[in-house]
């Protein structure tokens, strides 16, 4: 039955806005810390298990499977670039991809190509002739293509003159005489014809097998070629700013490129145990400038010699910087906490953040809580300004409930609740922010699955939008959504990359969940959707539809809808077999609509509900007592 919204003003009602409220993790999971471990480069012990290829073209993205993998570490910390969107509209896309557990003897980077009608068939085989991991991929001559992967001896380049077609050739690019194992690239391109070749690697520490170069225990070197790779100008630089003089020593994939403009490039370095710094050049890449966003409240530590420290907030490890058309480089990073008690250093699985710096704000300091995310009186972060992104209230009770019991109860990727930013610049400057969060809600019963979200600043970060959940089709109701990757460039979309998982967590480090067969897929956003200036959409987004409320229920819930014309409701539940329980079907007009649902007697368990007006629909689970 409808009733007026009035009625229910008193229930916790979502709006059509995620940005109202901030709800946050209870503080006894806030306070638990767990044991850091160092990424891994191979797997443990691994099972088989299926998962189902779908496909969705629901609001809000577009979007389809382009290839598979059973190797699920595509990133420990800062998601690569892994997707470019080229000006004739065609897309190039990479992943790491194997499926021959245990071992990975296939391992390599999986590609697909889309040539302005169809993306091609999902591979079945690395493009190298090697076994590599963790590419970059990036633009490379007039109209050719790059990938960077690390392999057994060094960085892998494979390169092609003719994007989406042709043999690949593969050169070699090693690291210093005596540490020519480099390892977790990073590369752009830039330049005329993107002849530009910039490539960030780190040398292997002792954890790896490797030994200390220049003092550096892990020494992330940079090297330049301006001949398309033929030649290198800079080769295995240790940058001013970067010498052990700063720094004992870099852990892998705790770096990001940004995408240069010109002659201007960038990256960001840093996660909880060393400083978080951009280093900028405006000659492309032959000097760079280092600014310390956040500076580290233990300089200098060591985590082969630890001592005892407090707990202080931190950068996660996980970031990624953009240049706008201004030349004005902003960052977008998650958020944590870290301890050492003197032996071993430990994180906080559900301290909950995504920071936003740019260079006209001031950096952080090094006080404890400079990056505390909950209103301690010494934090320097403010909502909406340098915080912006959390995990989302879904079902709008004012605070955030996962099931299962503590680290059990999430995946562990060794970074913030909610993490893996990705920053795109529009070409008005307006900012696209997507990031990976546990989101309450949707779990297996055991542990909650990460979804996709995505906020917009339509004015260069000055001030930011509502929440979109990328990912809350009934296609990922199942789904850990994970590693996004974003194109630099956009049209009237949007594009990422990013993995599908039935289980949370990985299975070669973290949680060693036995393997599973994975999906990647391409995310196409109409940016008209997640920005609010689209007059003319008529679907529903996930935030016009409540989670129903009481849930779980026994008797009575209310689910409530927003509408921004007059269209037809449909709302359909159905158990976890697919039977349809109960349907509803009416008119309804423009603005904030209650429906009344009765259990009727249906047995306890969960069920699915959908909401469809007009083309969209939104499916969301309830749970009967």
């Amino acid at each position: 039955m409808k009733t007026l919204f009035t009625i229910l003003i008193s229930l916790c009602i979502l709006g059509t806005s995620f940005a109202q409220q901030r709800a946050i993790v209870k503080k006894d999971l806030r306070d638990l810390s767990v044991k850091m471990e160092s990424p891994a480069l191979e797997s443990q012990f691994l099972n088989p298990s299926f998962t189902s290829i779908l496909k969705s073209d629901l609001f809000p993205p577009e979007e389809e499977i382009i290839g598979d993998s059973r190797y699920d570490d595509q990133a420990n910390a800062c998601t690569q670039n892994r997707v470019y969107l080229y000006e004739d509209g065609t897309v190039g896309a990479t992943w790491t991809r194997a499926v021959s557990d245990p071992g990975y003897a296939d391992r390599g980077t999986g590609y697909n190509y889309f040539d302005g009608n169809a993306w091609g068939s999902a591979p079945t085989a690395q493009i190298e002739e090697e076994r590599v991991g963790w590419p970059s991929y990036a633009p490379w001559g007039e109209n050719g293509e790059m990938t960077v992967a690390h392999g057994s001896a060094g960085l892998i380049i494979s390169t092609r003159p003719d994007k989406g077609t042709g043999e690949w050739t593969y050169d070699l690019h090693e690291g210093p005489v005596g540490h020519e194992y480099l390892i977790w690239n990073r590369t752009v391109t830039s330049g005329p014809d993107h002849s530009r070749v910039h490539i960030l690697g780190v040398t292997a520490s002792t954890v790896y097998s490797g030994t200390p170069y220049e003092g550096l225990n892990g020494a992330l070197v940079y090297s330049l070629s301006t001949d398309s790779g033929a030649t290198w100008e800079l080769e295995n630089e240790i940058l001013d700013g970067m010498t052990s003089d700063d720094y004992v020593g870099f852990d892998g994939d705790t770096y990001n490129f940004a995408e240069p403009k010109g002659d201007i490039v960038a990256f960001t370095v840093g996660e909880p145990w060393y400083d978080f710094f951009l280093m900028k050049s405006t000659d492309g890449g032959e000097t760079f400038e280092k600014t310390v966003i956040w500076e580290h409240p233990y300089p200098l530590f060591d985590q082969q010699a630890p001592y005892a420290t407090d707990t202080f907030y931190c950068v996660d490890g996980s970031h990624h910087p953009v240049i706008d058309n201004n030349g004005l480089v902003h960052v977008a990073f998650g958020i944590n906490r870290a301890i050492s008690d003197g032996t071993n250093q430990s994180w906080y699985p559900f301290v909950d953040g995504i920071g936003y710096w740019n260079e006209n704000m001031p950096s952080f300091s090094n006080d404890l809580h400079a990056l505390d995310p909950y209103g301690h009186p010494d934090s320097e972060l403010i909502e909406d300004y340098n915080l912006i992104g959390w995990s989302q209230d879904i079902d709008g009770d004012d605070q955030l409930t996962f099931v299962g019991t503590g680290t059990e109860s999430i995946g562990l990727y060794y970074v913030s609740l909610s993490s893996f930013p990705q920053l795109v610049a529009g070409n008005a400057n307006e900012l696209y922010l997507v990031y990976s969060s546990v989101t309450e809600t949707f779990d297996n019963g055991q542990q909650n699955y990460r979804h996709l979200w995505a906020r917009t600043s339509p004015n260069s970060g000055e001030a930011w939008g509502e929440f979109f959940d990328l990912t809350s089709d009934l296609v990922h109701i199942f789904d850990e959504c994970v590693y996004p990757s974003c194109a630099p460039y956009t049209d009237d979309y949007v594009y990422l990359v990013y993995q599908t998982d039935n289980e949370p967590g990985v299975s070669i480090w973290g949680d060693l969940d036995p393997a599973g067969d994975n999906n990647i897929n391409i995310m196409k956003v109409l940016r008209d959707d997640i920005t609010g200036v689209n007059e003319n959409k008529q679907g529903l987004t996930f935030g016009d539809v409540s989670q129903n409320y009481p849930n779980p229920f026994k008797e009575m819930t209310s689910i409530n809808v927003n509408l921004r014309k007059t269209s037809t409701i449909k709302i359909s539940i159905v158990n976890l077999v697919g039977q349809e329980v109960y349907t509803l079907s009416e008119e309804a007009g423009p603005g904030l609509n209650s429906y009344s649902i009765q259990a009727n007697n249906l047995p306890s368990g969960v069920y699915f509900y959908t909401v469809k007006a007009s083309d969209s629909a939104v499916t969301k689970k309830m749970i009967i007592e």
